[in-house]
């Protein structure tokens, strides 16, 4: 097949919604075509929040069925898959899944992180794995679960892009980049942290062998290529499998002094290391540590991202307002800067429902103005974005002793203009903004090093990235000691919330 002829389908499932994407690779050229865009709604049963797994694969059948209509002699080069971390499908010894998969922002998993550390302290978990604490990770699902029919009778554990690809392809794997969120992984050895799984009681033996990204993991199956109208052997790539695993990857940094921002519902926000940084200091500051491409380390701190705007627009749309994003960030961007921040990295906000109201709640305990229209919230939701976004990047590059010169914003976030200003002026550097199909790019070009298409190493993947995709610079303005003294007012605030007992506990032992 000519160069010029290499597709690849990107299925990349993200919390709002799911797409599969066709990118065309050749030396020098690299475009995306969108095929398919499908809602991911989660749906409440009996007071637990699933994912509706089943109409996810339904939409990436769509997806690839639109992808071989827009493909030569409906045949595409490969396909990878990437999602969300840490949930997960239990199966049956026959491969039939045992329960929808649950959402990680159900309250199943309260207490857990309490009974983890009874069996093993924060600091021996985090030294063994250097993994941020998060109340939803896969470690407190699994003793969330314990005792459940579900898990007294799972054959296999299979992460949500490992699910969507046996059910494609009929193969069992477990992709390194997502296996690294479940907190049983070593980052220095990049295989299973045996020690921690047995004192958790953990049988290991439910998730199937390793891959790592450029792995083969199966062909469609007969069925699947009927269904889509492709012409068969499809194979299947190991991608990073994590979303940011992939939107990593498709940083167009040129050096190597940069720092990321994976922006949509998360913002993850950090470097990309050679090994990891598994200190008591990390650990206090809650870094993470999750595996990349290449032998790379994701070294980032989960903030809440635009997930608190995007709810605040829900919030006020079910009560009958209309506000539109583009007038809603016009408005935000003539309101008083930095007049209230809050911590956009508290659990607080992590659960759906009423967040304009916990917005306001924050302010109002930090003894801030509380925000009094729409645009005022919103102006409060993107200061304290660019805020948390200085203050990880601060401390990553402080932790690991690197220097930073340069802060690269990718995902949906690049559409935010205002975000991305502010970001720049909070950091006191310049903002490259862009791609914002991130993880889709570093997917396919993941794919495509592995046919053959392109060669080289993540240097070399970049490049063709800074290359071939719009891309726009902000440069920081304004007084930069402002942002200096609201970081400090927050600090206060979130001493005083410590004292209280109504601050952010990151660990129930820490």
């Amino acid at each position: 097949m000519p160069t010029t002829e290499h597709r690849f389908a990107a299925v990349d499932l993200g919390a709002s919604s799911g797409r599969v994407i066709v990118g065309e690779v050749a030396p020098g050229r690299l475009t995306l075509h969108e095929a398919h865009r499908f809602p991911n709604r989660p749906t409440r049963v009996l007071g637990t929040l699933h994912w509706n797994i089943l109409s996810l694969y339904q939409g990436v059948l769509e997806g690839l069925n639109a992808a071989a209509a827009h493909t030569a002699h409906n045949r595409l080069t490969s396909i990878g898959i990437d999602t969300w971390a840490v949930d997960y499908g239990l199966l049956a010894a026959d491969g039939t899944l045992l329960a929808n998969p649950v959402h990680y922002r159900d309250t199943r998993t309260t207490g857990a992180a309490e009974r983890v550390a009874a069996a093993l302290p924060p600091r021996a978990l985090y030294a063994a794995t250097g993994l941020q604490h998060l109340p939803f990770n896969t470690i407190y699902q699994l003793m969330a679960a314990q005792g459940t029919s579900a898990r007294t009778a799972a054959h296999r554990l299979l992460l949500i892009p490992d699910l969507i690809s046996y059910w494609l392809t009929g193969e069992l794997g477990t992709e390194l980049t997502n296996a690294s969120t479940t907190q049983l992984i070593d980052p220095r050895t990049r295989g299973w942290a045996t020690p921690v799984a047995a004192a958790l009681d953990i049988d290991l033996s439910l998730f199937p062998p390793l891959r790592h990204p450029g792995d083969p993991a199966g062909t469609l199956r007969p069925e699947v290529l009927a269904e889509t109208g492709l012409a068969g052997p499809v194979p299947v790539t190991a991608v990073g499998s994590h979303d940011t695993a992939s939107a990593v990857v498709g940083v167009p940094a040129t050096t190597p002094d940069f720092a990321y921002i994976a922006t949509g519902t998360w913002s993850l926000a950090g470097l990309e290391l050679d090994a990891p940084v598994l200190t008591e200091a990390s650990r206090a500051a809650n870094f993470t540590n999750e595996l990349g491409v290449d032998g790379t380390v994701r070294y980032l701190r989960n903030i809440m991202g635009l997930w608190m705007l995007q709810e605040c627009l829900r919030t006020w749309e079910s009560t009958g307002g209309e506000h539109h994003l583009p007038t809603l960030l016009e408005a935000a961007a003539e309101a008083t800067p930095l007049r209230s921040v809050v911590d956009a990295g508290d659990p607080v906000f992590i659960a759906p429902d009423h967040m304009p109201d916990r917005i306001a709640d924050a302010c109002r305990r930090s003894g801030q103005p509380v925000p009094r229209t729409p645009a005022e919230t919103t102006r409060c939701v993107l200061d304290s974005l660019a805020l948390a976004h200085r203050r990880a990047i601060e401390d990553a590059a402080r932790l690991s002793g690197r220097t930073v010169r340069t802060v690269h914003i990718v995902g949906g976030g690049v559409h935010n203009t205002l975000l991305c200003q502010l970001t720049a002026d909070a950091c006191g550097l310049p903002v490259v903004a862009g791609p914002a199909e991130a993880a889709a790019l570093g997917n396919v070009l993941v794919q495509a090093r592995t046919a053959g298409a392109i060669t080289g190493g993540l240097t070399d993947l970049r490049a063709l990235l800074h290359s071939t995709q719009p891309l726009r610079q902000y440069e920081p303005t304004g007084d930069h000691s402002a942002w200096d003294r609201a970081a400090a007012r927050l600090g206060d605030a979130q001493a005083t919330g410590a004292a209280t007992g109504q601050g952010d506990e990151e660990e129930p032992c820490a």
